[in-house]
């Protein structure tokens, strides 16, 4: 990891553009960078002052997934941005690597239904262009599953503190190589619970037969869980995504079992920024400490950026963000289970 934990910002950089997860609305993307006011240089969007920081999933869903890549990948490369690893980059990472011999299987993540509806779309939109899309695969591989810089940690969905420490300990850029993919898609594995954790989060698994039919077009038997509740004691206390639990199951105690396999981020920490949620309404912060900038983008939701300028103590008066038009919103999809 880079930069120091003082809460100060060196030279004349002023702070970082926050942005959450845009699943291919690359206009949108474009027109938040400009409000935001960045200006195209070179083919590079540039600030005087300022970098933006991507909270993961460029890729999925959207109509312009090429485009989204392209900017993010030029401001990266340019050093006007960073990223963090997506759950979505992961997906697509191993499921266009090849398993190694005695595995079991053609591909680390098996070519299913499901896995093929979820990566339709960027598959489609890359398939003229298959060197564009290698090249995208090796520089999704060179993104860090977290970044910890000037006061501030961002990771896709979860910060674990055991499991950053673990990562950093043979990986201390945050980078994974092929073997720790390779291995990653292994219950059970170090690997495996690492990344899960950080790209996806905690599920907490719903009772036999019941199952949530969510507005993103799938039916789910399990829940997102938050990870900045002291003492939960219910179901309700962790919830976190726009669909209602079924019934009464807010009330429902979490189980001695359950409440072990929560992460737990203070409010002495300092500010995390997380997307992978798919917040809905108008952004707020969850904990004092905590944003998150995954506004449904594709849903005709809000491609969500936070300006942070050092402050440790997080303001909902720093969010800004664009509407996305109707022709960048996903296409309808059938109902199917999700657990990705």
């Amino acid at each position: 990891m880079q930069g120091t934990l003082d809460g100060t910002l060196e030279g004349t950089l002023e702070g970082y553009d926050l942005i959450g997860d845009v699943h291919g609305c690359g206009a949108t993307l474009g027109s938040l960078l400009e409000r935001l006011g960045y200006h195209q240089r070179g083919g590079v969007y540039r600030h005087p002052r300022r970098k933006v920081i991507f909270l993961g999933d460029l890729i999925d869903r959207g109509p312009r997934i090429r485009l989204a890549v392209t900017i993010a990948r030029r401001m990266v490369e340019a050093g006007e941005a960073h990223i963090v690893m997506g759950n979505h980059e992961y997906n697509a990472l191993a499921y266009c690597h090849h398993a190694p011999a005695g595995m079991g299987r053609e591909w680390l993540r098996e070519h299913t239904p499901r896995h093929n509806r979820i990566i339709r779309e960027t598959l489609e939109q890359y398939r003229d262009y298959p060197q564009e899309w290698e090249e995208a695969l090796a520089w999704f591989l060179e993104i860090p599953l977290c970044l910890e810089l000037d006061g501030l940690r961002v990771v896709h969905a979860c910060w674990d503190h055991s499991l950053v420490d673990d990562l950093r300990h043979d990986h201390p850029d945050g980078r994974i190589d092929e073997d720790f993919l390779a291995a990653s898609v292994v219950p059970g594995t170090r690997e495996f619970r690492i990344l899960d954790r950080l790209t996806r989060g905690t599920h907490v698994q719903l009772p036999e037969g019941v199952q949530i039919q969510s507005g993103d077009g799938f039916t789910r038997r399990s829940f997102r869980a938050h990870f900045w509740a002291r003492h939960p004691q219910t179901w309700g206390d962790v919830v976190f995504q726009p669909d209602n639990l079924p019934g009464d199951l807010e009330r429902r105690e979490l189980s001695d079992e359950e409440r072990s396999r929560l992460s737990y981020y203070g409010p002495e920490q300092p500010p995390l920024f997380i997307g992978h949620y798919w917040c809905e309404g108008i952004p707020a912060l969850p904990a004092a400490n905590v944003a998150c900038l995954d506004y449904s983008a594709v849903k005709l939701g809000r491609l969500v950026a936070y300006r942070w300028s050092g402050e440790q103590q997080l303001d909902a008066n720093h969010f800004m963000w664009i509407r996305v038009p109707r022709e960048e919103e996903a296409r309808p999809q059938p109902w199917e289970i999700d657990f990705d």
